[in-house]
This record gives C-alpha cells, structure tokens and sequence, in this order.
C-alpha cells in the first residue's frame, strides 16, 4: 500500500482521500483546516431563529455590521453571511497581488465549497473534449461521488447537457414561484426551445430529498445562506468527519505548507510547513504528493518549491475562470404574494443553451429570492429608500436571478507566477495573478443576454433594464488550468509543467495534482463535482 501526502481538505482532497483509504493506503492530510461556529439552534426554522435568538442583529448582519451595504458601495455585492467569513481567512503569511482578477482563497476545513450552492453537473463528452479522457472514463466515478454525498436529479430537458447518470435522488419540493416558472415553460415549450433555443430544467443540487445515513433530508428550514443546521445540503467538511474514521488516516490542521523538496531527478523528499501563530516550520519526509490545496493555492506551492531550489521564477499559464453574469428579474404571476421561507433557498432551476459554431454551452441558475438579504437589492433601486422599501415589500416574492456562465479556455496571457517579498531573510513570496478577458468577450454577453432576456419575456417574466450585473473574473471561485492534464508528449518546453491523464506530474515523479489547476478547459458549469469524481478517479489509478 501506498503512502499517501495530501495538502489542503477541499473536495477534491477529501474525495482523492476517501477513496484511497477504502483501497487501504496511508494517508496524511496536511490543512490549515479554520472551522466556523457551530449552527446556531438547529431544530429552528429561519422565520423562528429570527424571533428566538438572543441577538438576530448580530447573527444575520454581523458583529461589525458587515452584510450592510452602503449607499456609496462599488464592489460586489453578492456577500456572504458573517457566520461564512472564517472560510475565506487567510493567514498573515499567505501574500498576493492581481490584476485583472479578484481572486478567494480559502484555508478552511473542507476548502472553498464549504460557501458552495450546490450544483453538481457532470460534463459531458463536449465538456472533456480537451481533457485526456472521455465521459466514460469518469462516468462511474460520478456515480461514486453521488452515492456519497447524495445528488437531487431527473430526466429533463436539460439531460442532453447534463448525463443522467446513476445514485441520482428524487427532487426535492419546488418553491411556488419555481413552480410557476416551470408551469409557464412546460406549457409552451417546444414553441420555447424552436424559437428561442433555450431549454430549462432542474438543477443538478447536492442536497438530500431522503434520508441518507445520519442525514436527514431537507426540512425546508430556510437556512441555506447561512449553512445547513442539520447537513442536509452537502460541504465537504461532512467528508473529512467520514476520513477520520479510518484508523489509516492522520489529519494535521494548523499547517501551511510553503514548499516541497526534491532531488536532481525530480523526486519529492519532503514538505515544508508552517504553523501560524507557532513561528515555527516542520518538515515531513513524503513517499507520494498530492496537491489539492485549490488552483491558485497548488501553483504557488508548486512555483515556491522550485524557487527554493534552484532560484527560478516561473510563470505558469493558462488560468480559468467562469464569468458570471447576473440577470434580476420579476414575475408578475407572483405580484402581492407572500414568500414562503420555507423551501430550499438556492437555485432549483438551471438553463442551458448552446452557442456559436462550436458547441459552446451556456449555463443559467435560476434562483428566486425567498430569505436572501433584501437590502442590496432595495438599495438598487433608482428610488428613494422609503419608495423603494414599500415596493419591496410587495416584490419580495415576484423576485429572483439567473446567473448565467460563460466557458473559459487556457491563453497564455493568463498566468499566476510569484514575487520574493523581503521579510528578514525568510524566502517568503507572494502570488502574482494576471488575467485579461477574450477580445470576443463583450460581444459574447452582450448576445447570449438578449437570447435568455427573450427566453424569460416569453414565460411572462420582466428583466428591469440597468440592472443586469457582469461580476468580475475571481469571483466565481471557479479556478482552473495552470497544471493541465495532457496526453501529449513532454518534449517541448511548454509541456513540461504538466500532468498526465491520471494527474501526475509531468516534471516531478511523484507528484500527483488534483484540483482545479488540472483542467485543460473550463466548461460553464459548476465544476466542484468532476473535481471530485476526477479526483476517486486518481486515487483509483494509483
């Protein structure tokens, strides 16, 4: 059997983990692995956490009020809850700078996805075109996956898009305005599809609809902004609990691993970690590597390692990311309705399309707004505040989103690469992000936006004008690219930082990456499933 290193407990980590654990191998986890409060009161639902806790202000705005938005705000406003920020806590010796790019990294127990929605769409055999293999290669690793961490799924219009394969669950329950939305589709939908080419459907979403070992299914609490009480909707840190049942597992927080250590024949020997707050660093001799610290975390480890030795600033290109573009939108048909809290609270519908000459999806969530926060959206308006509170009121329920995203391909011009920063002698760098959009870009939005404002016009719905909202590159926290997979030979120099179609490396001999940075294209929809199928898939290999 196998021994094992991995670094960083997000999906990929974890799954990569489990698997070979279930094949007997040793393995260590190396995380900083920050954990958030416990749920508050979790037998309560939002509506009765709102009028029992000691301090409602404090939990759902935040000690320091920070989900208030001020009038004179010109970032995102697409926040998470106070309760959520421990997830995107960097420690002080993690340092970068980007341009172009507004990046999120996260250092806690079960990675990035602990903030997650939900969506879990495999590719399909257009999706992997660029990657090593093809659909039936990882198809039963989604299956695996599924049966794990339980996926809400039927035969819709958007199958074609998203392969129905096995362990899928029954739905859960539709909000009433997604009901309606699907009502109005269903009955005028091959009129839709002819006219418009836009097809709708459910969203694949990793929530229970049963009950699954000691989850239970989804009560419709409301709570979903503010994290599951009851694990209902799947985050990874749910499959770190499971590792640590395997007495061959060693889970070890609090450590940042700043760099690896090999020989003249590309060997890794051991890791170096730091422990925050400890002013201390700890080598780990390591048999085999595997760097599943995030896209953008994974380079800087690899480019620190080789800095280390040998001095060498690289550049690795070809980074990803999903621009997202958010459409609100209002449905008459919910006009002076009260919403219901209790239903599932993020995206129940998906849409899809294809678009240009060559089979570029186009993916939607659907979200209609129930126990979201309504300031950001009232302050939107071009209203005073007392004008726009009493509209909202009374569009509170005919509200909702789609966020629509774009596929991303590797370009050269994209690249992270690092800096030394001179801090008493101790080699410390700091990441450089780099990003530019496609020169084809704007024209790309700017048509597939009136194909799905068209879309959405046909089911009754209003798209305000103005207040469509194009977010920037980083914030989709979908990173990918800067350590492909390949099946092409090594000879050049360009393909030397690269990996094999089973994520090993293509430079150092045992080291295997299986996050995000091993993707060769990043196709519109989520991608946090086949980082985890992909990742049993590894862990099968070896």
């Amino acid at each position: 059997m196998a021994n094992l290193t991995i670094v960083g407990s997000g999906a990929s980590g974890l799954h990569f983990a489990l698997t070979a654990l279930e094949k007997g191998h040793q393995v260590t986890m190396l995380d900083v692995g920050k954990t958030g409060p416990s749920p508050e009161n979790p037998q309560l639902s939002y509506n009765q956490l709102k009028c029992r806790l000691l301090d409602p202000v404090d939990y759902f705005l935040g000690k320091e009020f920070e989900s208030v938005i001020p009038p004179d705000y010109d970032k995102e406003i697409y926040e998470f809850p106070p309760n959520k920020q421990y997830i995107f806590d960097t420690p002080g010796e993690f340092k970068y700078k980007a341009a172009g790019f507004e990046p999120l990294f996260s250092f806690a127990a079960g990675g990035l996805a602990q903030a997650w929605t939900g969506g879990s769409y495999p590719f399909n055999d257009n999706d992997l075109e660029e990657f090593p293999f093809e659909y039936k290669d990882i198809g039963s690793y989604y299956e695996t996956v599924s049966q794990r961490i339980g996926i809400i799924g039927t035969d819709d219009d958007l199958a074609d898009y998203f392969p129905l394969h096995d362990q899928l669950l029954p739905p859960i329950r539709f909000d009433a305005h997604s009901q309606i939305l699907v009502d109005k589709y269903l009955q005028k939908r091959d009129k839709l599809i002819q006219t418009h080419g836009v097809r709708l459907g459910r969203s694949r979403v990793a929530v229970l609809s049963e009950n699954k070992g000691d989850r239970p299914a989804c009560d419709y609490s409301g709570r979903c902004l503010w994290g599951c009480p009851t694990d209902s909707l799947y985050v990874p840190a749910i499959t770190l609990e499971q590792c640590k049942t395997f007495s061959n597992f060693k889970y070890l927080p609090n450590h940042v691993v700043s760099h690896f250590t090999f020989d003249p024949q590309k060997t890794i020997s051991k890791v170096s970690v730091i422990k925050p707050g400890l002013d201390e660093t700890v080598e780990y001799p390591v048999d085999i590597l595997v760097l599943a610290a995030g896209a953008l975390s994974t380079s800087k480890i690899y480019l620190d390692s080789i800095y280390h030795q040998s001095g060498e600033i690289l550049k690795l290109p070809g980074l990803m990311d999903n621009r997202q573009v958010l459409v609100p939108f209002i449905n008459p048909a919910m006009l002076g309705q009260n919403y219901n809290p209790k239903s599932y609270q993020y995206h129940q519908l998906a849409i899809g399309f294809e678009w240009g000459e060559e089979r570029d999806y186009v993916h939607g969530q659907v979200t209609t707004l129930k126990t979201a926060l309504m300031q950001p959206v009232l302050q939107g308006m071009p209203l005073d505040w007392q004008t726009a509170t009493h509209l909202g009121r009374n569009l509170h329920s005919a509200l909702g989103v789609v966020n629509i995203n774009y596929s991303d391909c590797r370009r050269q011009e994209n690249y992270v690469s690092i800096e030394p920063v001179q801090t008493n002698g101790e080699g410390l760098t700091s990441l450089d992000i780099t990003y530019s959009s496609a020169k084809d870009e704007h024209k790309k939005i700017t048509e597939t936006l009136k194909k799905v404002k068209k879309f959405f016009k046909s089911l009754g719905v209003i798209v305000p004008p103005g207040q469509t909202h194009i977010r920037p590159m980083g914030a989709s926290v979908h990173y990918s690219g800067t350590l492909p997979m390949t099946s092409a030979s090594t000879n050049g120099e360009s393909e030397i930082h690269t990996l094999d179609p089973f994520c090993k490396s293509n430079y150092f001999k045992n080291l295997y990456v299986v996050d995000g940075a091993a993707f060769p294209f990043l196709p519109a929809k989520n991608l946090t499933l086949t980082l985890m199928a992909n990742a049993a898939r590894v862990a099968d290999s070896i």
